[in-house]
């Protein structure tokens, strides 16, 4: 027998038995952004590697260690996205949809980083994310938070989830402070872990984000950011917090939050739980008003989050929030014999027309009847359509029902339609 071919380490398969979570999942997204005025743009999985050295940066771990990259045929250097913003920004440049106007995009999909795999966290992972265009106001900033809350408030997981919000300032603030920052840990390169060390020159705020216990009291005493923040910035952040406060939305800020991406000014908000371990953060975004103009547009604000779909199904399983998976089947048709068996093929045609809605499995395989009901009960329907050959003859089908104590009855085949329209 020849090996076996197994999954690339860090890229899972999606098995039935959880598929239907991730439709829930996907359809509960797609309604709430809809509701809230964004239309779905679809983008390709490989995009040129310049476009995510350009956004995320050179200096990062996404660019430096775990970007999935390759040269095609004819040399081009190409990249698996490893994230939706970049790519989102690109189409919206490519195709007009950008300058001087206002856009609130979705998407849904893949990304690919080539990372240590763990629980909750994949080299293959599927991301939900949103974008709003040509909006430079604390409303918009406001507005895409308060649509994940509303993702938290109906998945059952508003008390599960603890939303963390700070600001980064404009980018020449955010200069300032870097180079504050990055003479007080000079000034401490003994205390610091080789992590930190390389961080130091190339992204030190993300230093900031460290989850090394023996750095917390040399972090503690480091400059703040709020010390060298512009007044602009100061305001818009002040009413990012006013309109979460008035819509009831609870957060709490943390001077420590830098996200690890470049492009990112002003708003930076996560949302994390406490119920996944390390894998504590399930949604994160903010403000990068400079990346469209970085990435060869027209000057064009911006603001969105990204959040990872195993994650969430993995908090909603931990948490026992995971709806019940669906049946397999509603009803299960089945035939005695070859004759009876040939006769169900338009019955069951005529019902797939006239329920649409319904899962409806006829029996493939023959088999005694007994075998036959193992198979329809297993499926979990919660009708068996019986054709026999008295049936077949009265032009009748005997229907049973398998979750109920509910007597079985033989309907005429006209009568069926109208029948099970009333059930």
């Amino acid at each position: 027998m020849s090996k076996q071919v197994q999954a690339i380490r860090g890229m899972n398969d999606c098995l039935p038995q959880d598929s239907g979570l991730w439709q829930y999942l996907e359809q509960l997204l797609r309604q709430t952004v809809t509701s809230y005025g964004y239309q779905e743009i679809r983008f390709p999985i490989v995009e040129m590697t310049e476009l995510f050295k350009r956004s995320i940066g050179e200096v990062t771990d996404i660019v430096e260690k775990e970007m999935y990259t390759f040269s095609d045929r004819n040399g081009d250097s190409l990249t698996l996205r490893p994230e939706g913003t970049a790519c989102c920004v690109r189409a919206g440049n490519e195709h007009g949809l950008l300058y001087n106007q206002e856009q609130r995009l979705w998407y849904m999909g893949p990304m690919f980083r080539h990372e240590r795999p763990q629980k909750g966290r994949y080299r293959q992972f599927h991301q939900f994310g949103l974008e709003s265009f040509g909006v430079a106001t604390a409303d918009m900033d406001a507005e895409v938070i308060l649509l994940s809350a509303r993702l938290w408030q109906q998945l059952g997981l508003t008390q599960h989830v603890r939303l963390q919000l700070n600001t980064l300032g404009s980018p020449e603030a955010r200069q300032r402070y870097r180079t504050a920052l990055v003479d007080y840990l000079s000034g401490h390169l003994e205390l610091l872990d080789e992590d930190s060390k390389r961080r130091l020159h190339s992204n030190p705020l993300r230093i900031l984000d460290s989850k090394n216990p023996a750095l917390a009291e040399l972090l503690a005493a480091a400059p703040k950011l709020a010390d060298y923040l512009d007044s602009e910035s100061v305001e818009h952040f002040a009413e990012v917090q006013q309109r979460l406060t008035a819509a009831g939305v609870r957060y709490e800020l943390n001077p420590r939050l830098v996200r690890g991406l470049d492009y990112y000014n002003k708003t930076v908000f996560e949302w994390v739980t406490d119920s996944l371990g390390a894998q504590g953060t399930v949604c994160a975004g903010g403000r990068y008003d400079g990346l469209v103009e970085q990435l060869g547009g027209k000057s064009c604000p911006a603001v969105g989050f990204a959040l990872g779909i195993e994650r969430l199904v993995l908090l909603l399983q931990t948490l026992d929030l995971a709806p019940v998976a669906p049946a397999q089947a509603d009803w299960y048709l089945m035939a005695t014999d070859p004759a009876t068996e040939l006769a169900m093929v338009p019955i069951a045609e005529q019902l797939r027309t006239a329920f649409p809605q319904r899962r409806i499995m006829q029996h493939c395989g023959g088999g005694a009847m007994k075998k036959q009901f193992k198979k329809a009960d297993k499926s979990g329907a919660e009708l068996a359509l019986v054709l026999g050959s008295d049936e077949l003859a009265s032009n009748s089908i005997t229907l049973k029902w398998l979750r109920q104590e509910r007597p079985q009855q033989r309907i005429a085949l006209t009568e069926l339609v109208g029948f099970l329209q009333t059930i």
